[in-house]
């Protein structure tokens, strides 16, 4: 809806990985010349890690945009968790080979006769191993096997492997990788963008969407970006598409500090909403607790009278009167919202914007 808004051609700030908005960052950088000097040697293991949101994906996506796929053919696996024979099998079903019924030893010389055949040809094999974190020690002794295929005393396949940050302190320190450790000839881990290099990325996204300049961008605003998201890519495109959001709900053309800050305060609304609504569902209720009432007042004073608590007046615990009152300012809010998206719903409707769109959704087309 946004998009719409402002004019622009497609989402700039969407979640799922595109090559196509691929920023070069400092670390990315480094990353991509450490992947071009892998390819360059032709042989080995190549380590990428980084954060989750940190663009390993994108990156990847970027470095198979730019090769010569005549030349290289490349093979990209995401792993979830599966032991060497496994990874085996997806490694040739990623090659085309038929696997089905065939053992492990016939798997092998197909692989390694299909591998042999595209060196004739003139042509390399890249194997790209993704969430390499998941893989047990015997599917990473797997793919060192593969990596010892050789012809004419060069390697048969290349191979990158991606992963979480603790991946690549599994492999420096694990007695049980030594040998693949021997055959790292690169590593690179992915940090997060630099304060400077907000304005840039923000720019660089929206320009590959026909972006006019608006809303445009306020200093203090790619500040407070960059202070909730860290540099973090992902968490970045999380927000900067709420923002959008709300700028378009709220007409504004100029996004400042201020206005983060309140995107940044909703979103934090949105996980108090979600973990309240956890604990509601997950846990009793707090107890009521008695409050003692006035002394029961009584004709002979020497006396002492018995009093029940059943009889004395409850009050509802204040952290549930809290929670309460947070949950009903989060509905408002939610309510405040909806109404403006459906005003500006209604308006496009009625600048004719988006009929043709909405008159297919009507007719069941769309």
């Amino acid at each position: 809806m946004y998009s719409e808004h402002y004019g622009l051609t497609g989402r700039p700030f969407q979640l799922t990985p595109d090559p196509r908005f691929y920023f070069g960052s400092q670390t990315h950088r480094k990353a991509m010349a450490y992947l071009g000097y892998g390819l360059a040697q032709g042989e080995g293991f190549i380590v990428i890690t980084g954060d989750i949101g940190a663009g390993k994906t994108t990156l990847v996506g970027h470095l198979m945009a730019t090769v010569d796929k005549s030349r290289l053919n490349v093979v990209h696996l995401v792993s979830t968790q599966v032991e060497g024979d496994d990874i085996l099998r997806l490694t040739a079903q990623g090659l085309a080979l038929a696997t089905e019924g065939v053992e492990k030893a016939q798997l092998l010389d197909r692989v390694e006769r299909y591998l042999i055949d595209q060196a004739r040809a003139g042509k390399r094999t890249l194997l790209i191993v993704d969430e390499a974190q998941n893989l047990p020690v015997s599917a990473l002794e797997e793919l060192r096997m593969l990596s010892n295929f050789q012809t004419g005393g060069h390697a048969l396949v290349q191979i990158f492997l991606l992963g979480q940050p603790e991946f690549r302190e599994r492999v420096q320190k694990s007695d049980k990788l030594e040998q693949l450790r021997q055959r790292v000839i690169a590593t690179h881990h992915l940090e997060p963008m630099g304060a400077n290099e907000m304005e840039p990325y923000i720019v660089h996204r929206l320009g590959l969407v026909g972006w006019t300049g608006r809303p445009s961008f306020t200093q203090d605003a790619y500040a407070a970006m960059y202070r909730w998201s860290g540099g973090v890519p992902r968490k970045v495109n999380a927000l900067a598409a709420r923002i959008l959001l709300f700028g378009a709900l709220e007409d504004l053309s100029e996004i400042d500090g201020e206005v983060v800050e309140a995107v940044i305060t909703d979103m934090a609304g949105d996980t108090l909403a979600e973990d309240e609504q956890l604990s509601f569902d997950t846990q009793p209720p707090p107890r009521l607790r008695p409050v003692p009432g006035p002394a029961p007042q009584s004709a002979t004073p020497s006396r002492v009278h018995a009093v029940s608590t059943a009889s004395m007046p409850v009050a509802p615990d204040p952290e549930l009167l809290a929670r309460i009152d947070q949950l009903e300012a989060r509905l408002k809010t939610q309510e405040a919202a909806l109404r403006r998206v459906l005003t500006l719903l209604v308006d496009c409707v009625e600048r004719d914007e988006t009929r043709p769109k909405w008159d297919a959704v009507r007719s069941g087309v769309a």
